[in-house]
């Protein structure tokens, strides 16, 4: 069937589905295939549950008029993806980086539809299969969208970009993460730099953080806006690092957020910058940022009687837990506590970097310190202040006996340390 033929049934289905536990009637289902899963086993319960179509690669799997055969159900989920922005017609802003890419894309979307009907991707569905469902949620009634691209490996933010087709660019930044995937920080760099290549040989606009030195070599490149603590920057804008919340002063205009963390600073200029771009007024940009309420352990602050999470657990790299770190030890507060868990997908460089995160560490004046993870666990330390543990439930008992008092503590951590469970240790 012609990516044209499809994308007709698409826009008279209910939309897109890829997962048979949550399909609704009358959605075209994507047989898709993954390392432990094979859609095309699905077909008969898709059916069964009023699919409208059924899109599979695997003729043995054929039932009906309303099976679609494919050569590659993912490649034709791409493609109708794409064939739908084009449809669509309307700018789309692409957003990458090593850290911050979610905050980023939640706080440029609410400044963005304060003047534009918006679709942003939801969560955190920014890979190869999240970008075409984020592109087929949207409909003739957007305005504008928001395409968060993630990558582990090089070329696939190019991917992306050929199916995203992005009128505008952003990197948030590049850090020491999915190392074990780009091999080094320099991989890194290359990778999250393909969207700012294919914004430019489109000639599209750039959105640049000028006080970032990767950044500035894009500078040359006429059609960029730029956000910067330098009067050379299109937006000019004032940190505050010793802070409870980050905050942006630009033109005299306070920009106050519920956001912990002053690394978050540049993740609000970036959304200031993005707004006036747009000619969104300024009073609207600070509501659109003083609105934003942070989930699921990213940048979060919870109230647990006399103590203070920051809870920042979503995930953890080098680099963003070096920035969490540092602001943390400028935090405000007197009795201020640790726990990190080890960072994942380092390859060959974890042992080196987890150990320099424990040298960085020693040299704050934090109350307590608990490191947990193998990783974390087989680093060396000196401070008696820091206490090491191989697992969670190690971490759990020690934390329950522990008196924190009036206290703040920090939690950070990768993903598959799920150290949000802490939450639970201390209620």
């Amino acid at each position: 069937m012609k990516i044209e033929k499809l994308h007709k049934l698409f826009l008279q289905s209910n939309g897109i589905a890829t997962d048979t536990r949550i399909l609704k009637s009358a959605q075209l289902f994507f047989a898709l295939k993954g390392e432990n899963f094979d859609g095309n086993k699905f077909v008969d319960q898709a059916l069964e549950k009023g699919a409208g179509y059924v899109v599979l690669d695997d003729p043995e799997f054929l039932k009906n008029d309303k099976c679609i055969l494919v050569s590659d159900v993912l490649e034709t989920l791409q493609q109708l993806a794409s064939y739908h922005r084009k449809y669509l017609g309307i700018p789309i802003l692409a957003i990458t980086g090593s850290n911050g890419k979610t905050t980023s894309k939640e706080l440029i979307n609410l400044v963005l539809s304060r003047k534009f009907n918006t679709v942003a991707t939801a969560g955190n569905l920014n890979n190869h299969i999240g970008v075409p469902l984020s592109l087929l949620s949207m409909n003739s009634t957007t305005e504008f969208g928001i395409i968060e691209m993630g990558a582990n490996h090089a070329k696939e933010i190019e991917r992306l970009c050929g199916i995203a087709q992005p009128d505008y660019g952003y990197i948030t930044n590049f850090g020491k993460a999915h190392l074990e995937g780009f091999g080094s920080i320099e991989g890194v760099v290359k990778a999250k730099s393909e969207l700012y290549e294919y914004v430019k040989a489109q000639g599209k606009l750039l959105f640049l953080n000028a006080d970032d030195p990767i950044q500035q070599n894009h500078v040359s490149y006429k059609n960029t806006f730029s956000f910067g603590t330098s009067g050379n920057a299109d937006v000019v804008v004032e940190y505050k690092d010793n802070l409870q919340t980050a905050e942006v002063i630009q033109q005299d205009i306070v920009y106050k957020s519920t956001l912990t963390g002053s690394y978050n600073s540049r993740n609000i200029a970036a959304a200031i910058c993005i707004g006036l771009y747009f000619k969104i007024p300024a009073e609207e940009i600070a509501n659109a940022i003083a609105c934003y309420n942070a989930q699921n352990n990213r940048s979060q602050i919870v109230k647990l009687g006399a103590i203070t999470l920051l809870m920042d657990a979503y995930n953890a790299n080098p680099t963003s837990m070096t920035a969490a770190l540092e602001s943390f030890h400028k935090y405000p507060a007197e009795n201020k506590t640790v726990i990190l868990g080890d960072m994942f997908e380092l390859g060959e460089t974890s042992a080196k970097e987890h150990q320099e995160i424990v040298n960085l560490v020693e040299t704050m004046n934090f109350n307590r310190v608990f490191l947990v993870g193998s990783n974390f666990n087989n680093s060396k330390c000196q401070n008696e202040k820091m206490k090491k543990f191989e697992n969670f439930s190690r971490l759990a008992e020690e934390v329950k006996k522990t008196n924190f008092g009036n206290s703040y503590i920090l939690v950070k951590g990768s993903r598959g340390m799920a150290l949000e469970r802490i939450l639970d240790v201390l209620e």
